[in-house]
């Protein structure tokens, strides 16, 4: 990755208190949508860490994975396929393949899924995202992939907050680790 886009995140990134209601800080990723050189550079060097895997389809979970999925899977020429979580009163009008996440770093369980028709045997998948803290939503991800028969290349990632054995679980190759960020 070029050190002018690790940069880049670093300085458009904010952590921001939300007030005395909140018992923690919030990112602030908005910089980096904003910035142009960021996005157009986000795409190329995610998929640059995994440079001879050749995946067919890219997988992100909602909400943030929208945008940075169809990036990587732009810069590789791969198809896009969204990990939409389910919702109360919002259905999928056909066969999905669904997963429960382990609690996540708000200690909720979320309930993803991938349009069957979408994810075979054929495919080689790359997981997505900006995040990854707890592991929760790509494991959910990961276990789609295995039911559906496809290949699992690993997970790219934005940023690492994790430990270093959970990244090494889910393959997890990240252009930045949280620490990066905290000043």
């Amino acid at each position: 990755m070029h050190a002018d886009l690790r940069k880049r995140l670093v300085t458009e990134f904010r952590w921001l208190d939300p007030g005395p209601h909140s018992t923690h800080l919030v990112s602030d990723m908005s910089g980096w949508w904003h910035d142009p050189e960021i996005l157009a550079g986000i795409g190329p060097a995610l998929a640059a860490l995994f440079p001879a895997d050749r995946p067919t389809v890219i997988i992100s979970p909602e909400v943030t994975g929208y945008l940075v999925g169809p990036l990587v899977a732009t810069a590789i020429g791969a198809g896009f396929l969204p990990a939409v979580k389910q919702a109360e009163g919002r259905q999928v009008a056909e066969p999905v393949t669904w997963a429960h996440t382990p609690p996540d770093y708000r200690d909720r369980t979320l309930r993803l899924g991938v349009r069957d028709r979408h994810l075979g045997p054929a495919d080689r998948v790359l997981v997505v995202d900006d995040w990854v803290a707890t592991g929760a939503q790509v494991r959910a991800i990961h276990e789609i992939v295995d039911r559906r028969g496809a290949t699992l290349i690993g997970t790219a990632a934005i940023v690492a907050d994790c430990p270093t054995e959970l990244a090494r679980d889910l393959g997890l190759r990240t252009l930045l680790q949280a620490h990066h960020l905290d000043g």
